[in-house]
């Protein structure tokens, strides 16, 4: 019988909150709580954190979808780099599971690279986006398409790892590549295109062995109420404040989680 854990709900109440109010992933926040703070087999959290984002942004998307704010097509080329180099990743993995005695390292380390990149692309956003601006008025459709499905193979490679990217490295990824397109299309884009790639990616996590389902559960209990709490405080905390510590905190984080 799976156990509901108080103490991890508590948790789920507390990255629940933090993403209502910054709309951060909820795995750049999870995940590093999860190794830091409660002691889990890095691929133990990563596992259990993929499924747990399956879950939350299935709901999203059903909000996005019904609003009309996904574009399927950006959503498609995602998913054709992403989905394929989720599996090779995952069968790498698995490989590596019974064979290498450094995967726990890698999956830390790439880890913590993925919270600096996350924290970066939160705090420069503006300048990176005015820096691209103009390079990308000069490619075609086509040379856009290709390079959405390269990254979504950079996705999918990074979230099998580390279940963190998806989010504020995605976004910013997608705002440079398709500067035309409403922000909240995008934004349901990202979070549509999110639900393939953390299902597939947990439930390999799930065959080989590295989801915890009492704690899968306890964090959706928390996480719930959370999210919807932090929604509605949202409006009376300055958006650049909130950022800026969240961003600083990703960036001692990684670097703790490296060193």
């Amino acid at each position: 019988m799976v156990e509901i854990h108080p103490l991890y709900s508590i948790a789920g109440v507390a990255v629940g909150l933090l993403v209502g109010l910054t709309g951060v992933g909820g795995g750049s926040l999870m995940t590093p709580l999860l190794v830091l703070a409660f002691g889990f087999h890095p691929a133990t959290a990563v596992g259990t954190d993929l499924l747990y984002a399956s879950a939350t942004k299935t709901a999203g998307t059903a909000v996005h979808g019904l609003s009309g704010t996904v574009d399927w097509r950006v959503v498609r080329r995602l998913a054709m780099g992403s989905v394929p180099a989720t599996l090779l990743t995952l069968l790498a993995l698995g490989y590596a599971g019974t064979r290498f005695d450094g995967t726990e390292h890698v999956i830390t380390v790439t880890l913590g690279i993925a919270l600096i990149a996350t924290a970066t692309a939160m705090a420069f956003r503006r300048q990176i986006l005015a820096y691209y601006a103009d390079a990308m008025d000069a490619i075609s459709e086509r040379q856009v398409a290709r390079l959405t499905v390269i990254l979504g193979v950079a996705l999918g490679v990074l979230v099998s790892l580390s279940s963190v990217g998806a989010g504020a490295l995605g976004m910013t990824a997608l705002l440079i590549l398709y500067p035309k397109l409403p922000t909240n299309r995008l934004v349901g884009s990202d979070i549509a295109h999110a639900v393939p790639l953390t299902l597939v990616a947990g439930m390999g996590h799930w065959a080989m062995g590295s989801v915890d389902f009492g704690l899968l559960l306890s964090l959706l209990v928390g996480s719930v109420p959370g999210i919807i709490i932090g929604s509605l405080i949202s409006a009376r905390v300055p958006d650049g404040v909130s950022r800026a510590l969240l961003a600083g905190t990703l960036a001692v984080v990684g670097g703790k989680l490296i060193f």
